[in-house]
């Protein structure tokens, strides 16, 4: 038996019926649609909960001695605090994701930065959300004044530094971080030999 192509493909099931469960102001939302599988219309249509949300970008910014801008900020949903990377919501209508990193970098570390690379792209929990996160990396890094920025709630609790890269990765691989934006940013970067290696520093 010859497995699908190997690789994650667009599709879309009929929605027989969508209801809101809960939807305001902010970003996100949940709704629960009735869903019809295309090769059993004998079936009846299914339930399932969404979670929508505009997606994200987060931003791995590597300085010359190869060291990685880090914030550890709280998380009331999982009661912890984290060790994360600069990260944004895509809230701006047709905002070019790239663009939204850019400023969220300015943000969020007060930085800029004359070299851009996308990483990669990864859904979050695919079983009940649409969220979408955008990986790059961030180098050439300058300070710049963070503009009319203010941060609020969790954001002004936040803690910031700079992390050898070979020890933030080593803190992805035995358990010590948990964020998985983080880590499988830090390891998308890696493995491509984008940073960390030797001849980076050179």
């Amino acid at each position: 038996m010859t497995n699908p192509e190997l690789t994650d493909s667009a599709e879309e099931w009929p929605v027989v019926r969508s209801e809101d469960r809960h939807r305001d102001d902010w970003v996100v939302a949940l709704r629960e649609d009735w869903i019809q599988r295309p090769d059993a219309p004998e079936e009846e249509p299914f339930s399932r909960l969404v979670l929508e949300h505009p997606g994200a970008v987060v931003v791995l910014a590597v300085d010359d001695e190869e060291r990685v801008f880090c914030l550890w900020q709280y998380r009331h949903p999982a009661g912890r605090r984290f060790v994360e990377l600069p990260a944004g919501l895509l809230d701006v209508d047709g905002e070019d994701p790239a663009v939204t990193a850019q400023r969220e970098l300015v943000e969020e570390a007060g930085l800029d930065a004359e070299s851009w690379t996308h990483l990669g792209t990864s859904y979050s929990s695919p079983g009940i959300s649409s969220e979408i996160h955008q990986y790059y990396l961030a180098r050439d890094l300058r300070e710049v004044d963070r503009g009319d920025f203010v941060a609020h709630h969790e954001e002004a609790d936040m803690q910031t530094g700079w992390v050898p890269y070979v020890e933030l990765r080593a803190a992805a691989l035995d358990g010590r971080l948990t964020d998985a934006h983080t880590m499988l940013a830090v390891l998308l970067a890696g493995d491509r030999g984008l940073v960390g290696t030797p001849d980076r520093r050179e």
